[in-house]
């Protein structure tokens, strides 16, 4: 099961693996340098293409998994939720259906390699199921982390546009305006959504399921004990991108500290791998006939069970909740 046969399987993985990435990679860096040229945001850019802000945010929302009204399309909502706080664009069946069309060609690919039924199931859904949504909570974070980075500018932004005069909502809408994504067009759409009747507690609510951050969730807070009780919400929120601002400082304080740590369980975790692939290409009759011993199959099972604990114990040793 895991001979000459599973190497070249190996290496045609690494060849797919590799492909996706430089494809992801050319994509990002082409639409980057598209939005770099273009609008702040795209919500700004499709304002400019339409000019029709009702079009424009009922577009906002189809493209992110909702349907026009705001609701979830999907049944499950934890999936739609993760589909929505990723910030990918476009319908999730064709996201979806794409990996699953990856993974069932390359269970057959390894069952023609292998002749092996439980190896090419697990390919397939490892492919067809598991790495799309690790790619979504992967979008997830990086997203986060952004708008983490944005959101003291964009409290700055309301702050001084509130002690200038203005509304609450035209404070929210500058912000809209002057801010790139994705924090932009998050604000955007609570403008919009204030401008065609929603109020303003349920707009952030919307917000924070968009994003699902939880330094917004500060935010959302003030923003609806200010709605019933009053009092001054310039202050309030100065003083929250202050403690948002010191928050994400010592987070980044934290991550160099840990980063040792970080590499060292990278190291450890990828070097038992690394290790078996290259006594397989220097000395492919190392470990001779093996394989064929029926105890090989549990042992690497208890193995690869006893690696992914100690990884999971790694990962919850660098990584900090506060």
């Amino acid at each position: 099961m895991f001979g000459a046969q599973s190497l070249t399987y190996l290496v045609y993985f690494m060849v797919l693996a590799s492909a996706v990435l430089a494809v992801e990679g050319l994509y990002l860096a082409y639409s980057r340098r598209r939005a770099r040229r273009g609008a702040v945001n795209r919500r700004l850019g499709l304002m400019r293409d339409t000019g029709d802000s009702q079009n424009v945010l009922e577009e906002l929302r189809k493209e992110r998994g909702l349907t026009a009204d705001g609701d979830y399309t999907l049944p499950w909502l934890a999936l739609n939720r993760l589909f929505l706080q990723s910030g990918m664009r476009g319908s999730f069946a064709s996201f979806i259906g794409m990996f699953l069309i990856a993974g069932i060609t390359l269970a057959i690919i390894v069952y023609m390699i292998d002749r092996s039924v439980l190896l090419s199931l697990m390919t397939g859904a490892a492919v067809g199921f598991a790495l799309p949504a690790m790619v979504l909570v992967r979008m997830r974070s990086r997203r986060r982390a952004r708008f983490a980075e944005q959101l003291p500018d964009a409290l700055d932004i309301i702050v001084r546009s509130l002690r200038a005069g203005h509304p609450t909502p035209v404070s929210l809408a500058l912000a809209g305006r002057e801010l790139p994504d994705p924090i932009g067009s998050e604000f955007g759409i609570v403008a919009d959504e204030l401008t065609y009747g929603l109020d303003l507690e349920t707009t952030m609510r919307n917000l924070l399921e968009r994003v699902g951050l939880d330094e917004l969730r500060l935010v959302v807070v003030s923003l609806a004990i200010h709605g019933r009780t009053g009092g001054n919400l310039a202050e309030i929120l100065s003083n929250l991108a202050k403690v948002i601002r010191e928050r994400f400082k010592l987070r980044r304080k934290i991550q160099a500290i840990s980063s040792e740590g970080r590499w060292s369980a990278i190291s450890l975790s990828l070097f038992p791998f690394g290790l078996f692939a290259a006594i397989n290409l220097l000395a492919p009759t190392y470990f001779g006939d093996i394989w064929d011993h029926w105890i090989v199959s549990p042992l690497i099972f208890g193995m690869l069970t006893l690696m992914a604990v100690g990884d999971f114990i790694m990962y919850r040793m660098v990584n900090f909740d506060f």
